[in-house]
């Protein structure tokens, strides 16, 4: 029953592929318009990702259920031979060698040779012979096959999501034997069953193994898929990575756009004016991401929005920035601030007033923010007060980088402008020093601290979505100021290969 379920949705996705196929989705003339983010897999990359190939292929054959085979033949004067073959599986398999093409015809061409497979199950036979003389018998059988796959896999697009398209499939024997009760010379009954069974066999192994494997294919596209909308999701914010455009083969990458437009609440995001252009990434790493300044603006957006951008600071932590510097400027500006408070009954409120605008440049990405920061304290039996709030316009250039599976950002060129500024302690405003040591304070370390908390976050929240189980090569981060701004991100990478037989395991 497994198996048959199975089947008809791998009959079922076939009949999706071709209507959808027959019914491509529309671009318009200028699809890179809309597209915010590019995905990017060179040649080495694809033959990396070969090698788990052969590994799903295994693991299909071992989980595959096949269906009984029945038949009936007339021989001449011998009357009517049935048999009917049940309980077949897989026994053991072996793939010699794997090997994958990227095609200018936009398919991916997966050759594997040499597939060894042994199947067992009971084949029952009845034998009617003209002189109304009967044999029924039912007997053990192994079969011995040798043979070779082609699988040509096109990328096209259902419902504006990637989808494979695995059903151009080809199986080759080379061997196809037919042994009863281990018997390798039957006698002329058995080696009569061989024969015409064989055929029958040829086309049911073909028949179910290409649909199994174009079953699998559709299942680890919406696989990949469900991996990547998680990747870019953090709680009720996303991006939308439907297709804008049609995912492109050449013949030393494939290359996938994606819309990447911000999916927030009641939040209307538009993008239309993107240049990409294929000519933009190079094939000398194994993974390309491209990413649009667009992304970036909207889902700072988006978190402002969210209430994200607030950040409480007390205790230990208030106290390690204030006092990063002993200096008696410093040591007085903070007496005067906090009136003598411990700073353990003291706490300090920062949040953005507005979005964080975010440009990129080829010296980092810029973000320019408007910034309150209220400080309060909380003297033994006396109501709280607060004793400092400011807002400041705060530009800094950060510089991105991945190492150790840990996410780095390099803060530089910060520069800030008070708008606001009330001290109770100097209600006339003029005095310089605390206006002075803030600033300093700010630069040297509010803005690191903050950084580094960012990092932290950051770090976190791509581990929780499995990007550490990656072995991540030389990745480079590249920032460039044309049409809006784009980031290019560049690795080689290792796949941890236990993830695809893990799903699998549980899907088959």
């Amino acid at each position: 029953m497994l198996w048959a379920g199975r089947m008809r949705l791998g009959t079922f996705g076939i009949l999706l592929v071709l209507v959808h196929a027959s019914a491509a989705c529309e671009f318009g003339p200028f699809p890179y318009r809309a597209t915010g983010i590019v995905c990017r897999m060179t040649k080495p990359a694809a033959l990396l990702l070969n090698q788990e190939t052969a590994r799903v292929i295994q693991a299909a054959f071992r989980n595959a259920r096949f269906p009984n085979i029945t038949g009936e033949r007339s021989m001449r004067l011998l009357g009517k031979v049935a048999y009917g073959l049940t309980n077949i599986q897989v026994n053991d398999l072996s793939i010699e060698q794997s090997k994958v093409e990227l095609k200018e015809d936009n398919a991916i061409h997966i050759a594997i040779k040499n597939v060894t497979a042994f199947f067992k199950g009971t084949l029952t036979y009845g034998y009617a012979g003209a002189w109304f003389f009967q044999l029924f018998h039912s007997v053990d059988f192994e079969i011995e096959s040798s043979m070779d796959l082609q699988i040509n896999v096109k990328l096209t697009c259902q419902k504006d999501q990637v989808a494979a398209d695995a059903s151009d499939c080809y199986l080759a024997f080379h061997k196809l034997v037919l042994h009863l009760q281990g018997d390798k010379e039957p006698g002329w009954l058995k080696k009569l069953f061989t024969d015409f069974i064989s055929f029958t066999l040829k086309i049911v192994f073909k028949t179910e193994v290409c649909s199994e494997i174009n079953f699998l294919a559709q299942m680890l596209a919406d696989y990949v898929l469900d991996l990547a909308a998680n990747f870019v999701r953090d709680e009720n914010i996303g991006l939308d990575i439907s297709l804008s455009s049609v995912p492109l083969i050449k013949a030393n990458y494939l290359e996938s756009h994606h819309k990447g437009l911000v999916l927030y609440q009641n939040y209307s995001d538009v993008f239309n004016n993107s240049l990409f252009s294929p000519s933009l990434l190079t094939e000398s790493r194994m993974l390309y991401f491209w990413l649009s300044e667009h992304i970036f603006n909207t889902l700072a957006s988006a978190v402002f929005l969210d209430k994200r951008l607030v950040l409480t600071i007390s205790g230990e932590k208030l106290q390690a920035l204030f006092e990063a510097e002993d200096t008696e400027a410093r040591w007085k500006a903070v007496q005067t601030i906090f009136q003598g408070t411990s700073y353990n009954d003291s706490v300090a409120k920062v949040w953005s007033l507005a979005h964080p605008q975010i440009s990129l440049q080829p010296e980092g990405t810029v973000v320019k923010s408007l910034v309150a920061v209220e400080v309060s304290i909380f003297p033994v039996g006396e109501e709280p007060q607060m004793v400092l709030y400011m807002e400041k316009e705060i530009t800094v250039t950060i510089q991105a980088a991945y190492a150790e599976k840990k996410l780095m950002l390099h803060a530089l060129d910060s520069r800030i402008d008070f708008k606001v500024f009330k001290c109770t302690a100097d209600a006339s405003g003029n005095d310089p020093s605390i206006r002075n040591f803030l600033q300093a304070m700010i630069s040297r370390v509010g803005i690191p601290e903050v950084t580094s908390r960012i990092e932290r976050a950051l770090t976190s929240l791509m581990n929780s979505k499995g990007l550490n189980l990656f072995e991540i090569r030389n990745p480079e981060i590249i920032t460039r100021k044309a049409s809006g701004g784009y980031i290019i991100v560049q690795l080689d990478f290792s796949f941890p290969n236990h993830l695809l037989l893990d799903f699998l395991e549980k899907k088959i």
